[in-house]
């Protein structure tokens, strides 16, 4: 049970090493500036493997149970399906369900557990096994395997790292439930945090924060909703952006240099390299190909959108 590309590794190693009754995926959904409906990653990949799919439109209606019930499966597999399982369904197979979550539990359970962690400077994360019960990422963990987090990498980098080692992590959980030597370890609660669904205002960036946490914003809400802000009265995209020289007390936003570097942003505590930029309606560009078209100058201030 699975949708977006993140889950697709898990899925191609499923069907590598596991008999799949049964795929099911969230519904197709409108995408593009056309709002043509597009089918999700995870039943594209199913129906390159031949492999049954059902989309159902909710968890809580007795088509998921059902199929579940009747699919001859012992064991479910959820990988990013977005939705809380009821109980009825949790229990619908003899073995009931696991979960492939990228964050190690009970830290960032939730919707969006890779880009919180790149948001708040964490240097490390990984993935983790857990039996699904009733809750948010609650249930007792089978198995994690940990990464270092890159200083450099956005959160769409972590996340397409993250998902082959899911899917090794996913085998590896399988065949020791196979052989009967699972140890379910409960979770600690007391340590839980949350990472909720990202929205577009996350990308609004206030450079009155500190410099590693406007660099850390930046590279955590890449690829959506998008590090925003304003310049010369219109939006701007950041990408790429790193701490920069410590010091300094010009007012925070103001660009302080231009360099091969990138643009240098004064920052609450110092300040912020930008590498790349991208005007509304222009391509992505480095920081130089921005300054020579003259879009940015040192004393342009960059401000948070909705304080514009």
């Amino acid at each position: 049970m699975g949708s977006p590309e993140f889950a697709v590794p898990c899925l191609r190693a499923l069907a590598e090493h596991h008999d799949v009754a049964l795929v099911v995926s969230q519904p197709d959904k409108p995408a593009g500036r056309g709002a043509q409906l597009a089918a999700p990653a995870v039943k594209l990949a199913a129906q390159a493997l031949g492999l049954p799919v059902i989309q159902p439109r909710s968890a809580r209606t007795p088509e998921l149970r059902d199929a579940l019930a009747q699919s001859g499966a012992e064991l479910a597999v959820v990988v990013a399906y977005g939705k809380i399982l009821p109980p009825a369904v949790l229990a619908a197979l003899p073995r009931g369900c696991i979960n492939v979550h990228a964050s190690l539990l009970p830290r960032y359970r939730g919707a969006a557990p890779v880009q919180w962690a790149v948001i708040r400077g964490e240097t490390e994360t990984g993935v983790t096994i857990m039996q699904l019960d009733e809750g948010m990422d609650t249930g007792p963990v089978l198995l994690e395997r940990r990464v270092a987090i890159d200083p450099a990498e956005t959160s769409g980098e972590l996340l397409a790292r993250l998902a082959p080692l899911g899917a090794q992590a996913l085998v590896d959980a399988l065949a020791v439930i196979a052989a009967g030597a699972a140890r379910p370890v409960a979770q600690d609660h007391a340590r839980a945090t949350h990472a909720a669904m990202l929205a577009k205002t996350d990308g609004a960036i206030d450079f009155s924060q500190p410099a590693a946490a406007v660099a850390a914003r930046i590279r955590g809400v890449d690829p959506w909703p998008g590090a925003q802000a304003m310049l010369r009265g219109q939006i701007v995209k950041l990408f790429r952006a790193q701490p920069g020289s410590p010091g300094g007390a010009a007012v925070p936003g103001t660009v302080l240099a231009i360099d091969a570097a990138g643009v240098q942003v004064a920052a609450g505590d110092g300040a912020v390299v930008i590498r790349e930029l991208q005007a509304a309606g222009r391509k992505r560009m480095t920081a130089a190909q921005f300054a020579a078209g003259r879009a940015i100058a040192v004393g342009d201030v960059l401000a948070r959108p909705e304080q514009a």
